[in-house]
């Protein structure tokens, strides 16, 4: 019997979301976003690491749909992501509206497999202060070769 060739893993396309947990009363009062900023995102299973701080590191590989969202811990006190800052080599966040809403969210195709963590910066809108919040500390977009690399 002839061997039998490998084929190459095929995964199923599906988006990676990434979520912003805002406390903005907490942010707006100390004029502080680190302390009260908690991402989250749903590709826990492939090794994403930092839930919960502004530092979460999201496993991402090449043609992964990312999908950025933010929920307000206060219903009543604006919150709004108004820009992502990435190098545009590796994604290009797109702001969209879903249709028959006023929901923001952002979408981008990661353009290429990743060998390092690569840093962004979220910016959000607050209460009616008309100057954006964002964080000193900074999420990234990690690639599943970069294991170890970073601090556990």
């Amino acid at each position: 019997m002839p061997p039998r060739t490998r084929q190459t893993e095929r995964r199923p396309v599906r988006p990676v979301t990434i979520t912003a947990v805002v406390d903005p009363v907490a942010a707006l009062a100390s004029e502080n976003l680190d302390d009260n900023l908690y991402l989250y995102d749903t590709n826990k299973a492939a090794g994403s690491t930092g839930f919960g701080t502004p530092e979460l590191r999201s496993r991402v590989r090449k043609g992964d749909t990312l999908l950025w969202n933010v929920l307000p811990l206060e219903c009543e006190t604006y919150v709004a992501l108004t820009d992502i800052e990435i190098d545009p080599r590796i994604a290009e966040p797109t702001r969209k509206v879903y249709p028959g809403t006023d929901i923001v969210f952002w979408t981008a195709e990661v353009k290429q497999d990743l060998t390092e963590p690569v840093p962004y910066r979220l910016s959000f809108l607050l209460g009616t202060v008309s100057t954006p919040f964002s964080p000193t500390a900074r999420p990234a977009l990690a690639g599943p070769s970069d294991e170890g690399k970073e601090g556990r």
